[in-house]
């Protein structure tokens, strides 16, 4: 039965997929520099997530068989409390992004079943559709918490559909973007010049400053990779298909977003598409539909057909986004909701929670799971229903959060110091075999990681929010020295 479990290669890479990769992060990056995104893309790939990724690798490698995925690295790496630090600070950032997604993920249901976004209109109960969708997240948080408690092989029947969802879309972007470009004789839409690529051709990201909040959202885009640290002990003969699995992936997701990227120039005249286009205000949180609906309806023109039957080619896509983003989310969901924790709870030692938390049904935390699910539905009942001051707290939530789900990488790259160091840790697969090489990797995603990190903290107050730059730095600063507290606890109790 065991063996069943285990996750092949293939679903350890999709598992990945739908973990990292963001097909919107695509036709964001296009909406906001153009051409010009590909060259920062690539920056941020080269100095942060491909080192970042050949040390997730050797580590995975070498802790085959330990259950609490990074915190076991940076406790045999460094020490516990420090892993305990980096590790409780990751977690809670996770939390709210349950909170987010979990009343978000209805938003491309909806495109995909009607053709438009009707979430903020509808209404169960005579409930206003904020609170409308407080309600369908408990009822999600719920639903992915009871499937996910059956075990591993039915979470990962579900992520396979999700990380197959991802790529079908961007198989669709690029066959899409292949057959316009053939159609139009090689015509594409948007002008490539020398220029383009080093010029955004939107007026808001021409300074400095914008250009540098850019390449924080570049290096936002090849997030969540650690993740999928716990699952080392779930997969197949893990020393070799681990460090496989996560290198493939890695290559194929930042070739993935540059292809996709150049490719979104096939279809998408940027002016025509993001200013004259659309009737409804673009936002980050709308833009792919307007592009993938404008893809569509360029095709539809491409085949001669009518302007009518054009548009309603494009609506047939923006719905098969809008279903694809559903499965995406609900993939990466299923892995989100068990491994971070399962790698807090099994890792740690047992001591620092209730007793019940070890407690394991079908190879998961169970006991743990539901609490979690208790905690993200109390907070989704507060947003919900709660009015303006609780939706400034969460306001407040996401600004404490948004740096502390990337400082933990700082910690595995400098505990990557410790780690190499260390000759009684077995190290069966190795890409930095040079003392050089591997210091100046973790300098490279340290450095690169910090500086999005204090950009992050300090581009708030740039605009004259400074309430939210106190909250990004208080979030990090409140995580961890809670987790201190419990870590040091723990060691006066044993």
């Amino acid at each position: 039965m065991e063996k069943k479990q285990k996750l092949t290669l293939k679903a350890l890479i999709l598992m990945i997929f739908t973990s990292v990769f963001g097909f919107t992060n695509i036709i964001r990056a296009y909406y906001l520099m153009g051409y010009g995104s590909i060259i920062w893309y690539v920056l941020a790939a080269v100095t942060f997530f491909l080192p970042f990724a050949f040390m997730l690798s050797e580590y995975g490698a070498a802790f085959k068989d330990s259950k609490g995925g990074i915190y076991s690295w940076m406790a045999e790496s460094v020490n516990p409390k420090f892993a305990f630090v980096g590790t409780f600070m990751w977690y809670a950032s996770y939390i709210v992004w349950m909170v987010n997604v979990g009343t978000g993920i209805w938003i491309p249901l909806s495109n995909g079943i009607f053709g438009v976004d009707k979430t903020q209109t509808m209404s169960f109960f005579g409930l206003n559709g904020v609170q409308s969708l407080g309600l369908l997240g408990v009822f999600w948080i719920l639903l992915i918490t009871f499937v996910s408690s059956k075990g591993l092989d039915k979470i990962k029947k579900v992520t396979s559909v999700g990380g197959t969802a991802v790529a079908l879309i961007n198989v669709v972007l690029i066959v899409g973007g292949l057959i316009i470009l053939a159609l139009n004789k090689g015509q594409m839409a948007e002008p490539v010049t020398a220029a383009a690529f080093t010029n955004s051709p939107n007026p808001d990201y021409t300074s400095m400053i914008s250009v540098f909040s850019f390449l924080v959202f570049a290096i936002f885009a090849y997030g969540g990779l650690e993740v999928v640290g716990g699952l080392v002990d779930e997969t197949e003969n893990a020393e070799v298909t681990f460090p496989k699995g996560v290198t493939i992936s890695a290559i194929i997701i930042a070739v993935g977003y540059a292809v996709g990227i150049f490719i979104m120039g096939a279809f998408t005249n940027w002016t025509f598409a993001f200013t004259q286009f659309s009737e409804a205000e673009i936002t980050l949180g709308n833009v792919a539909y307007v592009a993938m609906n404008n893809m569509g309806y360029q095709l539809g023109l491409a085949l001669n057909l009518t302007d009518a039957a054009a548009v309603t080619v494009g609506m047939w896509v923006s719905r098969y986004m809008g279903l694809s983003m559903f499965l995406a989310l609900t993939g990466a969901f299923f892995t989100l909701i068990f491994s971070p924790l399962k790698q807090l709870i099994e890792g740690t030692p047992e001591e620092i929670w209730p007793k019940s938390f070890s407690k394991r049904e079908n190879g998961l935390p169970v006991v743990a799971m539901r609490v979690q699910a208790g905690i993200v539905i109390a907070i989704i009942l507060l947003v919900s229903f709660g009015g303006e001051g609780a939706a400034e707290f969460f306001k407040i939530l996401v600004a404490m959060t948004n740096v502390s789900m990337t400082i933990p990488y700082m910690f595995l790259a400098i505990a990557f110091l410790g780690f190499k160091k260390k000759d009684d840790i077995h190290k069966p697969f190795e890409i930095y075999k040079s003392k050089s090489f591997y210091k100046i990797a973790v300098f490279s995603v340290t450095f690169v990681v910090g500086f999005a990190n204090v950009f992050t903290i300090i581009n708030p107050s740039l605009n004259g929010n400074v309430k939210e730059t106190i909250f990004s730095i208080l979030g990090p600063v409140l995580f961890g020295v809670l987790a201190y507290i419990m870590y040091t606890r723990y060691e006066k109790k044993k």
